[in-house]
């Protein structure tokens, strides 16, 4: 039975490392498109993201199969845990990376732009966030894990710089009011791929140090506030 069940979670580890394998290429490609204005590197995203589905219900299916056959305890089940969460997150930063390629096939001519709002910046941030995220459940390593969380917060405050600095640009020139709105989509899609890559890391060190740290800063700003 332990053989068994041993030989089942090491699929499902492989699967996860395949899919999250896909899912940086995909982060990959689109970042490089957006940091070099080359719209060619956007293809493939899309197609790329058929197979990141399909893993997505093959996972699904194992970490059922695995719950219900062996009823997994202590760190096994926390695995199980966080390996259903994990491949939730992967797969939405899958759909994201389309996302950001779509807009940045809309906005390549205006690079300019994008350079100084400092998008180019957040993008890479975010990237690398996803980089380590995925890293840091391969190696079930917490400080990598941890390095992702403290990142999260320059995503944010670039996100809220690129924001203003795009609502200037669209109040003092009218004809750009198209581009720059696609690129505050493009900016949100950017934070939220920073936020999946946060979840990972998040979910990580809940399988490796039994702790809970989702919504940390939020609470810590509601236990300041009493």
């Amino acid at each position: 039975m332990q053989e068994h069940f041993s030989k089942e979670v090491e699929s499902l580890k492989n699967n996860l490392v395949k899919m999250a394998s896909i899912v940086d290429e995909q982060v990959e490609k689109a970042i490089r498109a957006l940091e070099t204005g080359n719209v060619e590197l956007c293809k493939g995203i899309k197609s790329k993201d058929l197979e990141v589905d399909a893993y997505d219900n093959l996972i699904q299916t194992e970490c059922e199969n695995i719950l219900a056959l062996f009823q997994p305890v202590a760190s096994d089940l926390r695995f199980i845990i966080s390996a259903l969460m994990i491949n939730n997150q992967l797969e939405r930063c899958g759909d994201i990376a389309v996302n950001i390629a779509q807009r940045v096939k809309k906005t390549a001519a205006y690079h300019d732009i994008i350079v100084e709002s400092q998008i180019i910046e957040m993008g890479k941030n975010a990237r690398e966030m996803v980089k380590n995220a995925i890293d840091s459940f391969i190696h079930a390593s917490t400080d990598l894990a941890r390095k992702v969380l403290d990142s999260d917060e320059v995503v944010d405050n670039l996100n809220k710089s690129a924001f203003k600095h795009l609502i200037s640009k669209m109040q003092s020139d009218s004809s750009i009011i198209e581009p720059c709105g696609h690129l505050i989509v493009l900016t949100r899609q950017i934070e939220r791929l920073a936020d999946h890559a946060t979840n990972i890391a998040e979910d990580l060190v809940f399988y490796v140090d039994a702790q809970i740290i989702s919504h940390r800063k939020k609470l810590e700003r509601l236990n300041e506030g009493n």
